[in-house]
């Protein structure tokens, strides 16, 4: 799939028409079912929803790659930046694979100098990512925090201050769709490029066919000295994928150096990998 950037409404409020908002973390997003609902008539061109219905399926390689879901380990990755007190103040950061946002806007709210979303559908991108990122940058009395998670929070008033417009946190943000390859050749070639010091990873290598192309990625936009931050299940069961089988692959690349910051038991086995250049 080819790679796109995806502009920002003037009117960047206009994203927000028609979606409702829950809570999680501290952070808002819009409501998956209902932007299920909203596609399922075919009327994007990728018409995703309706091809995952007919297949029964979240994963459709090459044309759905789960973006309309947010899944678990994007949670513990989350939980896992507060804990170690990453700082991402004046980095630059990529959220790849991003789905929700929810990583990078974390890293936006961290006063990242500059964040990047990045997923392989455009229809996530428009319908999804961007909202969320538009409804995280307001800020109109209507906060989420931690306290209400799980309840539905009503969109940001159409009416605001001027001092609480979110266009300087929307500056610092681009939105790209397309394939990991793709992308990294569009990027690479913008002027200037500049590579990132945070890479945010969350459930991306549950298919090892994707894992050259990933290490590519990832070896071709990562600044020397920054580091990627990858959480996954230890198995992914139908596809074959998982932690254990991805960390072998690095290994025998011998690019990058690998190490697990945290292990999560509850249920199927989850970790967080802290990834950089040897």
């Amino acid at each position: 799939k080819a790679a796109k950037e995806h502009s920002i409404p003037t009117d960047a409020n206009k994203v927000l028409e028609n979606k409702v908002l829950e809570t999680a973390l501290g952070l808002r997003y819009v409501n998956m079912a209902m932007v299920e609902l909203s596609c399922l008539g075919g009327t994007h061109e990728e018409d995703i929803v309706s091809k995952s219905v007919s297949a029964h399926s979240d994963l459709i390689p090459g044309v759905y790659e789960g973006g309309l879901k947010i899944w678990e380990c994007t949670f513990d990755l989350m939980r896992f930046l507060s804990e170690a007190e990453i700082q991402f103040a004046n980095k630059r950061v990529l959220d790849l694979g991003c789905g929700a946002g929810l990583l990078g806007i974390t890293a936006l709210k961290g006063k990242a100098e500059k964040v990047h979303f990045q997923d392989y559908n455009s229809t996530v991108i428009d319908e999804i990512t961007l909202p969320n990122v538009v409804a995280n940058c307001v800020s109109d009395g209507n906060g989420a925090g931690s306290e209400d998670d799980g309840k539905i929070v009503k969109p940001p008033s159409k009416r605001r201050k001027k001092s609480e417009s979110s266009a300087d946190q929307l500056a610092r943000c681009r939105f790209f769709s397309g394939e990991w390859s793709q992308v990294s050749q569009l990027l690479l070639s913008s002027k200037p490029c500049s590579k990132y010091d945070l890479i945010l990873t969350s459930e991306t290598i549950y298919n090892p066919d994707y894992y050259s192309s990933l290490h590519d990625t990832l070896s071709q936009l990562l600044d020397e000295n920054g580091r990627v931050y990858l959480a996954a299940k230890v198995h992914y069961f139908g596809v074959g994928g998982g932690t254990y089988l991805f960390e072998k692959f690095i290994e025998e690349r011998n690019v990058f150096r690998s190490r697990v910051v945290k292990e999560i038991d509850e249920g199927l086995k989850r970790f967080i990998l802290e990834i950089a250049f040897k």
